[in-house]
């Protein structure tokens, strides 16, 4: 029998009110053994919970019946008091009346094997309690609300149809089936190695929202970039002297420009160093540079070049510092002037590095894809979908094996089919209580 189970849904520690999540075929016995027996469902009853004789508190309690529960079992809620004396005595009482704690994600776990959600909306959960930014948020409402499962499904049912017609013409060529029945799933082929093309050029911006945009300063040594680092995370995170290398190793911070996540990387200067040390943070400097999705090339007045042909891409952008020092703008590239010490141009830098985000991270009519095991899953797809194509032209009982292997791919997205091996690993990342 499954087991029932609970966890503290709130924060631990000291608060108003703490939430006791209560799920699985011994959830109404607790509650009565708790007396608070009776309760109609979902409706919330002020009850006094009491276990040997011991009053625990005066809770509000609510009761969901499966399988219309978030997890697909009967479930209840406990809002206690937020006192920790409260919060033990209960879990005590619960252990006592023959419930455990719950695992990380258990809780979002049953409800994707109970069919309440496919395994993208519980990955969704997951992001949604992790988001910082508003884009995070409304990609993991617009992924729960089921938008990325629903189009994995529409890319399989493709596959299916054009499977059956494929496997008609094999299985019964006696049959009164057209001639050349599998050709006709051609079309249906070609327009599905489009779509799977364009769900996978989406420059990972999916995973961009989720994870951070890596926007990186790099340039010479003295050029102001530990000062503008400082300026755009608004803090003394790097140390500024004007002692040229300074800055030996990467610096990062984490910052919210235009309601995205940004991952911003303060650098070692570049110049040639006998300095094993100094020489080190320029080749990490480089590494990361060429990482970024974004690089803000820092030139201060006198520099000799300010951005290295040999390392600059076209759209990056070119930020001169010390403008009250009078900073001379660069022929042929776009350029923004700053001072960190008045604040000239901060304003404008800011307005520039949020039209990109928006640029490179909104927008897109396929839902993003937000993890690396959706993007291999797509891939593996399109390889067989493409395989499966030119078989069909050339031995259509050759094709069912690609295309089978297509669908199964899609499927373990969502979890239709073969992810026992995965979600271990999905849900040990989840809080405990969801």
């Amino acid at each position: 029998m499954t087991d029932t189970i609970f966890a503290l849904a709130t924060p631990p520690g000291r608060g108003a009110i703490a939430i006791v999540r209560l799920s699985g075929p011994g959830t109404d016995a607790a509650l009565t053994g708790l007396g608070a027996g009776g309760l109609k469902a979902r409706m919330a009853s002020l009850r006094t919970l009491t276990h040997e004789g011991r009053t625990i508190d005066q809770a509000l309690v609510l009761r969901f019946p499966g399988p219309n529960s978030y997890t697909g079992e009967d479930c209840a809620e406990l809002h206690l008091h937020g006192g920790r004396a409260v919060v033990e005595a209960a879990a005590k009482a619960l252990v006592a009346l023959g419930l455990r704690p719950a695992d990380p994600g258990e809780f979002t776990r049953r409800a994707f094997e109970n069919g309440r959600m496919d395994l993208a909306q519980a990955e969704a959960v997951a992001d949604l309690i992790d988001a910082e930014t508003t884009a995070q948020a409304a990609q993991a409402l617009g992924q729960l609300d089921g938008a990325l499962g629903a189009a994995y499904a529409g890319f399989r049912r493709d596959l299916l149809k054009a499977l059956a017609l494929v496997e008609a013409e094999i299985d019964f060529p006696d049959e009164e089936v057209p001639d050349n029945l599998a050709r006709t799933a051609g079309p249906v082929l070609d327009g599905l190695i489009v779509d799977l093309k364009g769900a996978l050029a989406d420059g990972g911006r999916g995973e961009r929202v989720r994870e951070g945009y890596r926007i990186v300063l790099i340039g010479e040594t003295n050029a102001g970039k530990s000062s503008l680092f400082n300026a755009l995370v608004a803090r003394e995170a790097a140390i500024v002297t004007p002692i040229a290398g300074t800055t030996r190793d990467v610096l990062d911070a984490d910052l919210v420009i235009g309601g995205y996540a940004v991952t911003l990387s303060d650098t070692a200067g570049l110049r040639d160093s006998d300095d094993p040390v100094e020489a080190e943070g320029v080749r990490r400097a480089r590494a990361r540079a060429e990482q970024a999705e974004l690089r803000l090339w820092v030139r201060a007045p006198g520099d000799v070049d300010g951005v290295a042909a040999d390392y600059a891409r076209p759209d990056d952008l070119v930020v001169l510092t010390k403008a009250d020092l009078g900073a001379a703008p660069i022929v042929g590239r776009e350029a923004l002037i700053v001072s960190t010490t008045t604040g000239e141009g901060m304003a404008a830098l800011h307005d520039w590095i949020a039209a990109r985000l928006a640029r490179d991270l909104s927008g897109a009519d396929f839902p993003a894809v937000t993890r690396e095991r959706h993007r291999r899953r797509l891939e593996e797809a399109l390889v067989s979908v493409e395989a499966g194509r030119r078989a069909l032209d050339l031995a259509p009982e050759m094709a069912g094996d690609d295309l089978r292997r297509a669908a199964e791919a899609l499927a373990r997205v969502t979890g239709a089919i073969g992810v026992e091996d995965i979600l271990g690993e999905v849900f040990s990342t989840f809080c405990i209580g969801k």
